[in-house]
């Protein structure tokens, strides 16, 4: 078996857009959440959410390269033109059967939205323009990085919810780990518009906390009320070991595992079963024993129900000394179909930086949640060994483990 490593990384996020300024959030323990006006005049119950500031995705791919590209696909192809940059390859490295692309996407619904609304405007879909089918579709984001660099292997997305990012990464790493393919580009994205958060601010599940936007959410706290919608997109650019060697790469981390599950008892409530399976699954694919963990990312979106289950599972899995946890969610919100990859690359970059982020907003700890390690303020230590924990309605869970290269 091949050992797996990640050469590049790339962000799109509310906290930045250089990797520098990114770490710099995370260990401020900044927020990127505003309120949306938007929103409020639609009517939502929350008009909360992660805010990408000045995204220009001119500044690095053409109108013809742009054209049948909506909203994540183009926060995948600039985060993916970043990874490779930061990885060292040229695009046309990557044009050949040995090289990929695999992203976590789980919508596409302002592309649908304003194919419905434009179609009933105009009483003809004749308006619509060619571009606008690939717009609307799920696996947009990675038809369209696979057509601008050149990749001829792997080819699909990762539809899992709230875990599609990190699944996405796992079956990139699984193909590489069997030599099925040398390099994969792969990771998650999430639209950040209205209509790709309406039905789920429908379910009352959005924190209602108005008063100042940066309070929440709550991830942990006995005061949360819910999580804060967020997106952008986050893509690692996967190697072979050997592949890495043969050209003089940097290495940043090694993937060391990666694990999967699925609850199989309701599609929005978390059951801690499927988490404590999937948690167990990944620390013995890694080879290692749950006190080798020396930092955990939590999925803690900061909801009532999910943070409980989440913490209990931790607790049974890694007895009386848990490791130091925290929920980046704090800061950035829940990046939803991205949130695996994304919080992946926040591991490294807390690795690659010496120290371990905060959980913000946390206030006085739900006494559901005691017995954890709970990251109170940042913690100047270099994690080697982490868990990332992702988990999505339907059940789905995934859990990676990432070792730091010093």
């Amino acid at each position: 078996m091949e050992t797996v490593v990640i050469t590049g990384m790339g962000l799109v996020s509310c906290l930045g857009q250089e990797l520098g300024e990114v770490a710099q959030a995370l260990r401020e323990g900044r927020s990127g959440v505003v309120r949306d006006p938007e929103r409020e005049a639609l009517g939502f119950h929350s008009p909360l959410t992660g805010f990408i500031r000045e995204f220009d995705p001119s500044a690095l791919l053409s109108r013809k390269e742009r054209r049948a590209m909506g909203e994540p696909a183009l926060y995948g192809a600039v985060a993916a033109l970043r990874a490779l940059a930061d990885a060292g390859l040229e695009r046309e490295a990557l044009a050949r059967p040995e090289a990929g692309v695999i992203i976590g996407n789980d919508s596409a619904a302002e592309a649908t939205r304003w194919a419905v609304d434009e179609t009933r405007a105009a009483g003809s879909t004749r308006t619509l323009g060619s571009s606008a089918v690939v717009e609307s579709m799920t696996s947009s984001p990675s038809m369209n990085l696979s057509v601008l660099l050149k990749t001829q292997g792997a080819c699909w997305t990762m539809a899992g919810a709230c875990a599609s990012g990190a699944h996405a990464l796992g079956q990139a790493m699984a193909l590489i780990a069997t030599g099925q393919q040398e390099v994969v580009v792969c990771g998650g994205v999430q639209e950040v518009n209205w209509a790709g958060m309406c039905a789920f601010d429908g379910l009352g599940a959005f924190s209602t906390r108005l008063s100042d936007p940066i309070d929440s959410p709550r991830p942990f706290c006995s005061e949360r009320d819910g999580l804060v919608p967020s997106g952008g997109g986050a893509i690692l650019v996967l190697e072979s070991l050997t592949h890495a060697r043969a050209r003089d790469a940097r290495i940043r981390g090694v993937l060391r595992s990666y694990a999967f599950s699925s609850d199989g008892n309701h599609l929005t409530a978390p059951h801690g079963d499927g988490a404590r399976r999937c948690m167990r699954q990944a620390l013995e694919r890694a080879r290692l024993s749950p006190g080798e963990i020396e930092y955990l990312n939590a999925h803690a979106t900061g909801t009532p129900a999910g943070d409980a289950v989440e913490a209990a599972a931790i607790r049974e899995v890694f007895g009386g000394t848990t490791p130091p946890t925290s929920s980046t969610k704090g800061m950035t919100g829940h990046e939803c179909w991205m949130a695996g990859a994304s919080e992946l690359a926040y591991c490294l970059l807390m690795a690659e930086h010496g120290f371990i982020a905060p959980n913000r907003n946390l206030g006085t700890p739900d006494p559901a949640c005691e017995g954890l390690d709970l990251v109170r303020t940042t913690r100047d230590r270099r994690p080697r060994l982490m868990l990332s924990n992702s988990f999505g309605f339907g059940g789905t869970n995934a859990c990676l483990v990432l070792e730091a290269v010093p």
